[in-house]
């Protein structure tokens, strides 16, 4: 009845912009239910206004153009044409599915719950962990919070100048990092520029003029650079586009911060769009050879992409008056993910006979998630929440994080800290698996990340093939192989909080210190640093005398033989003796620090051997990962092999490391050497040695 005869089966003329924006990115849509959506939408906040006086439909008629024009498919468009209707009008969900199906109606849902989110300081920790919930369950659901925002913004200048900074703050803090690790950079960076102009408007206003100026000078040294690019690939035959990308307001705000006095090629950069990912390694390489690189700016996010499934080449080229360009290559398919992200993946949940024609392989090993199952639009069991092949895995981990947090305040203060995270490297584990993580994440974060709640029983790690603590910052591009303990009683210290970084690690050391209240102020191994065993009798101890050796025989007549504390030999160890005062004779490993000070000092040498005797005393050292148990574990193995313990000294931990000191007597020395490999069997111990006192 609204449209009339004449136009039915016709799109209106105010949604035509929309539909072709629509058909560029999907050529055989059918457009009717955007038709549909719009009828709905129209007649249903007719008569309502904005603040700015507009009719209210402008609003979501402009929310669902920044959709189309990113490529959102058809029940994205017709959700966002709706997204209002059921918070601000008459109409229902029940309205919605009995019109548009199932799946429109969950999206509207999702969306109008996000609409009730206070922003409040006081509502924040609750409403959001509800809004990253819905987001968690259809990304959809936040690609048209993301848009509306984004509208909302472009038109804040009628509001209060307080209630713009407070809306602006909160998009600052987490909307804008929600559109970062969705991908979708065309709103992020837009969204930006309009967070910095309420919130800085002198440095917004600087800004501005920076760019003007730029823009009147004569001559344009990208431009120049581009032409010279196209050459080199044009010679080299290799079909490509090299277009310019001026930076936007809060990147050349950066770079000035960065740089200090900017020059023509910092407030843009080149742009380099090929067919196939053989390509982009093609271009590279051209540009490095028939060009100056500065090699330092060279990162591959093809071979490793970023958790938000952005993939690149970057790289930059230097002119010889200094200035330096930098240069993106991608397809024209990554091009289309890097700008749109999530929102360029299509309807998640479409057959897959009715899949969107693009090519979604540039997601590559960034998306991870379940398949989805059931029919599109299918609620599961239980809590209504649908797995989502689109979903990166930080999505799919904050879920997990909000899951397991023990409380509001707990997840949100998470939250906020893991947002502030915008940099993420990726470690790789032994078997060739990789781990993506924030930048300044340690081997906590790591084994959290593999192992979730299991890294609890973790008691060291290896990173690039050497043993390090657990609190060791990894670095991009890290082989980190995490040491499990198999003691079941293995537990996490408190100290772990002080080197876990991630929401995962941090949200389930909390979990288990706050299951564990009686054992969470317990140290995690044992850290006397005085004898832990009862200490043998005066003149017994290793150290308090030199011990009397009479399996060894030295060359020198009724002189009394000792066998040195500093390297405590044993047969069948290569030996030299040293004349001290009173006519005794000190023996020593030849390989002893003590020899060579002595020679050195021009101290004579006394030739000693050993005699019949097998016995011996000797001092090792083992070097631990903290843990529960492991002091009696270790003593246990030694006495199963036949040494008896003088003496034993464990040592204050340093950075979960225990060093453990002990003297013990053997019936033969021939038995030290499977003695060692016991000890170093123990799990927690990563290395056994005989004491060497400098």
């Amino acid at each position: 009845a609204l449209l009339g005869n004449a136009a039915r089966g016709k799109l209106p003329d105010a949604i035509g912009h929309v539909a072709e924006a629509h058909r560029a990115h999907y050529p055989d849509a059918d457009l009717e239910p955007l038709r549909h959506a719009w009828v709905l939408a129209e007649s249903s906040h007719r008569g309502q206004m904005r603040k700015s006086g507009e009719p209210y439909i402008t609003h979501p008629l402009a929310v669902t153009l920044i959709l189309a024009e990113l490529g959102a498919e058809t029940t994205t468009l017709t959700a966002s044409l709706l997204h209002d209707t059921v918070e601000d009008t008459d109409v229902t969900l029940d309205q919605v599915r009995e019109q548009f199906g199932e799946e429109v109606r969950y999206l509207v849902d999702g969306v109008t719950k996000l609409e009730k989110v206070d922003y409040g300081a006081a509502a924040e920790p609750e409403t959001f962990r509800k809004m990253l919930v819905a987001t968690g369950s259809d990304v959809r659901v936040m690609s048209i919070k993301l848009a509306d925002r984004l509208h909302n913004m472009r038109t804040l200048g009628v509001m209060r100048p307080e209630k713009q900074a407070r809306i602006a703050k909160v998009t600052r803090d987490v909307l804008i990092p929600l559109a970062e690790r969705l991908g979708v950079q065309a709103l992020k960076t837009e969204l930006e520029d309009l967070v910095f102009a309420i919130l800085h408007p002198e440095e917004y206003e600087h800004t501005r003029e920076l760019i003007a100026e730029n823009a009147a000078r004569s001559g344009d040294p990208l431009a120049e650079i581009a032409d010279e690019v196209r050459g080199v690939l044009r010679e080299a035959d290799i079909p490509a586009e090299v277009l310019i990308r001026p930076r936007h307001f809060v990147s050349v705000h950066r770079v000035s911060r960065k740089r200090g006095e900017l020059r023509g090629a910092d407030f843009g950069r080149l742009l380099v769009l090929v067919n196939e990912d053989a390509d982009c390694y093609a271009v590279l390489g051209e540009l490095h050879t028939c060009m100056t690189p500065v090699v330092s700016e060279f990162k591959d996010f093809i071979a490793v992409p970023k958790f938000n499934l952005y993939q690149s080449l970057h790289t930059a080229v230097a002119r010889a008056d200094g200035q330096v360009a930098e240069v993106l290559i991608r397809t024209h398919q990554m091009h289309k993910v890097a700008e749109a992200g999530v929102v360029a993946l299509g309807n998640p949940y479409a057959p897959a006979a009715d899949a969107p024609a693009a090519d979604t392989s540039a997601a590559g090993p960034s998306v991870t998630g379940a398949p989805a199952t059931g029919t599109p639009g299918s609620d599961s069991p239980e809590d209504g929440e649908r797995a989502d092949p689109t979903r990166p895995g930080w999505l799919s981990r904050l879920l997990d994080w909000q899951k397991a947090a023990p409380d509001t305040d707990t997840f949100w203060s998470t939250l906020r800290e893991d947002l502030a995270q915008d940099r993420e490297i990726t470690v790789f584990r032994p078997d060739g698996g990789a781990l993506g993580l924030p930048e300044g994440a340690t081997c906590v974060d790591a084994a959290y990340a593999q192992y979730g709640e299991d890294a609890h029983a973790c008691i060291g790690a290896r990173v690039n093939g050497r043993l390090a603590t657990l609190s060791t910052v990894l670095r991009d591009g890290d082989t980190v192989q995490l040491l499990m303990g198999q003691d079941p009683a293995s537990e996490p210290s408190r100290e772990w909080l002080e080197h876990a970084h991630t929401p995962a690690a941090r949200i389930a050391i909390q979990r288990w210190l706050a299951a564990h209240p009686d054992r969470a102020e317990e140290p995690p191994a044992p850290v006397p640093s005085r004898p832990v065993l009862d200490p043998p009798a005066p003149g017994n101890a290793p150290n308090s005398a030199p011990r009397t050796a009479s399996a060894v025989v030295a060359d020198r007549p009724g002189a009394t033989v000792r066998l040195a504390g500093c390297c405590t030999p044993v047969p069948p160890d290569e030996v030299t003796g040293f004349a001290v005062r009173g006519g005794a004779v000190t023996v020593h490993r030849v390989e002893c620090a003590s020899v060579a000070h002595m020679k050195s000092s021009g101290r004579p040498e006394v030739a000693v051997s050993w005699g019949d005797s097998t016995a011996c005393r000797v001092t090792l050292v083992a070097e631990s990962f903290g843990r529960p148990h492991l002091l009696a574990d270790l003593t246990e193995a030694m006495a199963q092999e036949g040494a008896e313990i003088v003496s034993a000294t464990v040592e204050p931990p340093s950075q979960q490391r225990v060093r453990h000191t002990y003297t013990v007597e053997l019936p033969d020395a021939a038995h030290l050497p499977a003695l060692m490999r016991a000890m170093r069997n123990v799990p927690g111990v990563y290395d056994v040695g005989r004491a060497q006192h400098q």
